[in-house]
């Protein structure tokens, strides 16, 4: 062969070795990048080409699927109820992707997760059609709707309700809100209804969970952590000790008094009363005497400062750090700086409900297989330890006085079933000008001194007269529903 062939021959040689490279690079180093990619059309398709799993609350499927008529999408998906559950479920879409349980618990619904690998397989083997897993959550559904109808009555807000216990959260409920249903497929009117849920668009912003990712001023419902604090660092020993609380206090380092909501017996006040008629000058005092850190060590143990994850994410609760004396005595009545999520001060009342060990919260009780075969299952964890149970009884008792006979009496249930709660009104806007947000946080405690339920609910009402806002008269008649819903479906 002649020199001009040679070369010839060796260029071939190694274009041939290039493509065999190349070829072997893409099938086997990138096969699982390129079969994931979301610009890959043929995933999309593979995941609508067969039913999606549902999910699951109390034993009954909120969600479904239907076959398309139009595209190469096979099936899209449904809701039972979905403006309810929406909070919950989140959405999934053939156009917007998906978020929330429907995008976590993806691999499962669609069948494709690597704990299904086996069964695939024998479904192969055998010529059955691939199916989706289910995902089992631990949601109440009468606690559910007495949340989210008590939620529509009032205008913007949200519920969150736990089972003290275990952490199982048992209503998530967030207004106004949407149906995922609107945006499941991928034609026009499902791109006309994303565009009017866009908050450019809707300054309700319906797509916002306010449940787990709004953070609130939560008002004199943190003086539960206040109370808690005082209590842990041994500021004040019981309920009845009088604390050293003067009227009128000025607040430190500067020439402003802090005031108090109307004639209430605030000077030198027990604990059980301040918490009763809910005094700014007690609790702001008692922030001041504990100090930033002693103050900040205690709200981390009740959850602030940390993102949850329910597995759906819930944004950090705020308790800052390194502020001055009279920005602590602020942030110990629930203003200042200090904002938290719904599922926060559900955490505090939980907390306080289970003897002061607050229980980590989730909603996914269980994944199961298509066969419904369980294939992972959550069991209950500790998340912390704010309280003593001493002291979490302690707390307990002056909650319980709130609604017996101070400015939470509208929580009342009776037939033998004790109510503990703290009301709050917070301040929001520049100057305090829009209208504040209605507090409500509570627990409920059965004959049997079980407590199978905590709730926080936070109402803004925007139409309300601003006089007639409170957190008795506005967040916690839901409150009381919530727990009713939850103790009638146990019986």
């Amino acid at each position: 062969m002649n020199k001009p062939l040679r070369r010839i021959a060796l260029f071939c040689g190694l274009l041939v070795l290039a493509l065999l490279i190349r070829d072997n690079w893409l099938q086997y180093v990138k096969a699982d990048e390129l079969r994931t990619d979301t610009d890959n059309r043929r995933v999309a398709i593979e995941r609508y080409a067969t039913p999606r799993g549902d999910i699951i609350v109390g034993g009954k499927a909120i969600t479904g699927h239907k076959e398309t008529t139009t595209g190469d999408f096979k099936y899209k998906r449904t809701y039972k109820d979905g403006a309810m559950w929406a909070p919950v479920t989140g959405f999934v879409s053939q156009a917007y992707g998906a978020n929330q349980l429907e995008s976590i618990e993806d691999g499962i619904l669609t069948g494709n997760d690597d704990r299904l690998f086996f069964r695939n397989t024998l479904d192969m083997i055998t010529g059955k059609a691939k199916e989706g897993g289910n995902v089992v959550t631990t949601l109440n559904a009468a606690a559910q709707k007495a949340a989210y109808e008590g939620l529509a009555k009032r205008g913007k807000g949200a519920v969150v309700a736990l089972e003290p216990s275990t952490g199982k959260i048992l209503a998530l409920a967030s207004y106004p809100s949407y149906d995922p249903g609107t945006i499941a497929g991928g034609g026009d009117s499902d791109a006309e209804a994303w565009k009017k849920l866009d908050k450019k668009n809707n300054p309700d912003d319906p797509m916002l969970n306010r449940a787990l990712r709004e953070v609130y001023p939560p008002g004199s419902t943190f003086k539960v952590v206040t109370a808690a604090a005082a209590l842990q660092n041994g500021l004040y020993s019981s309920a009845d000790e009088r604390t050293k609380s003067p009227l009128p206090w000025v607040m430190p380092g500067t020439t402003t008094q802090l005031k108090n909501e109307g004639n209430i017996p605030c000077e030198n006040a027990t604990l059980r009363v301040a918490l009763q008629w809910s005094c700014n000058t007690v609790f702001g005092k008692a922030g001041y005497d504990l100090g930033n850190d002693k103050m900040l060590d205690e709200a981390k143990k009740f959850g602030f400062t940390e993102e949850q994850f329910t597995p759906v994410r819930s944004s950090a609760s705020v308790f800052s750090d390194d502020m001055n004396d009279s920005q602590v005595a602020l942030s110990s009545i629930g203003q200042y700086n200090t904002a938290a999520t719904p599922l926060q001060m559900a955490m505090v009342a939980s907390a306080v409900a289970n003897d002061g060990k607050l229980m980590k919260p989730y909603m996914v009780d269980e994944l199961q297989a298509p066969n419904l075969d369980t294939i992972a299952k959550n069991d209950p964890a500790e998340l912390s330890q704010p309280l003593s149970p001493e002291n979490a009884q302690v707390l307990q008792s002056m909650m319980e006085t709130v609604v017996e006979k101070g400015t939470g009496t509208t929580a009342q249930i009776g037939n033998g079933v004790t109510v503990g709660g703290k009301t709050g009104t917070a301040q929001h806007g520049e100057n305090n000008s829009k209208n504040p947000y209605a507090w409500f946080i509570s627990y409920a405690k059965l004959a049997d001194g079980s407590k199978p339920v905590a709730v926080a609910v936070v109402v803004e009402d925007e139409s309300a007269v601003r006089e007639n806002i409170s957190g008795s008269g506005l967040a916690a008649p839901i409150a009381k529903s919530v727990m009713e819903a939850v103790i009638n479906s146990k019986k």
